[in-house]
């Protein structure tokens, strides 16, 4: 777990930071709160900067989210294979240890830069900065942030992206997105990934993922791809082409685009360690999928 998104704040140790609590202020006498929502609110202004800079170099950043094997390195390799002489890419890698992925996408030929985050358990606007000053972004049409693999923090943080991706794979169950609503709701494309798998996961019903997705209120697309044998890849491509010909226009106009960054995952990592609570041991259930219930805060693991 890691301090800067307050996620190793929990229901079973909250009260420490409260008013009264013996943890409720750090070693120079600020409210350890206040710290937590100094260092979001420090984060939203660097990815601002980032977004700023994409957008001085007419770059589309693509903030991959998923959880650990769901096959963002594997979607990516198959995305450079396709649209390697269309576009240039170049790739930001996230980690908590290892250079395993950013190599892979090196000997495909890509600039890729590795972000270690030691314990961190997602990226943050500041590690995406550093890793800026290693890339030449001259020429770029698309950047692709490939976070830490996590289904619940890295929703919740500013990267300056312009669009958020998340993968479901088949052999991870097709509740996820009841079970991780913060996570599902941020996106703006879902890719159901590894769907060569499904003759013999019978367990997963694609359909059944598309019911939760939309019980979330959520409009994003559902597109199936396997990226081992390219099945169903070319409707990732157009949405890839639309998405960077939509930059163009937006740069055109002097305009941006910010990605759904969840206020429900801001308040899970401690803005208000009162209502995580409350989130969790007195949540409704106001949706239900299939006879299961889906309930309006973040689900358990």
């Amino acid at each position: 777990m890691c301090d800067t998104c307050g996620c190793n704040i929990t229901p079973g140790n909250e009260h420490l930071i409260r008013a009264d609590g013996r943890l409720a202020r750090t070693g120079d006498g600020r409210e350890a709160i206040t710290v937590l929502k100094s260092l979001l609110s420090e984060n939203d202004h660097q990815a601002a900067h980032n977004r700023e800079h994409f957008d001085r170099h007419c770059v589309l950043a693509v903030n991959l989210m998923s959880s650990p094997g769901a096959g963002k390195t594997t979607l990516l390799e198959a995305t450079i294979e396709a649209l390697g002489g269309e576009f240039r890419i170049a790739v930001i890698e996230g980690d908590l240890e290892t250079e395993n992925d950013a190599e892979r996408i090196r000997a495909r030929g890509v600039e890729a830069v590795q972000i270690t985050t030691g314990s961190a358990c997602h990226l943050d606007a500041h590690m995406v900065h550093s890793a800026l000053h290693q890339l030449d972004l001259d020429g770029v049409d698309i950047l692709f942030i490939e976070n830490v693999g996590n289904l619940v923090c890295p929703a919740s943080f500013d990267l300056g992206q312009h669009r958020n991706i998340t993968l479901l794979s088949v052999p991870e169950g097709d509740d996820k997105p009841a079970k991780y609503p913060v996570m599902f709701r941020a996106a703006d494309l879902v890719l159901l990934t590894k769907t060569d798998l499904l003759p013999y996961l019978t367990d997963f019903k694609p359909e059944r993922a598309e019911r939760y997705l939309r019980a979330l209120a959520s409009e994003s697309p559902l597109l199936p791809v396997s990226s081992t044998s390219g099945q169903a890849i070319d409707s990732w491509l157009t949405w890839l082409r639309t998405e960077r010909d939509a930059q163009r226009e937006r740069i055109k106009h002097n305009e941006t685009l910010r990605p759904a960054i969840q206020p429900d995952g801001v308040r899970l990592h401690a803005v208000d360690p009162t209502a995580h609570g409350t989130r969790l041991h007195a949540h409704t259930h106001d949706q239900a999928v299939d006879g299961h219930a889906i309930a309006s805060g973040e689900g358990g693991t």
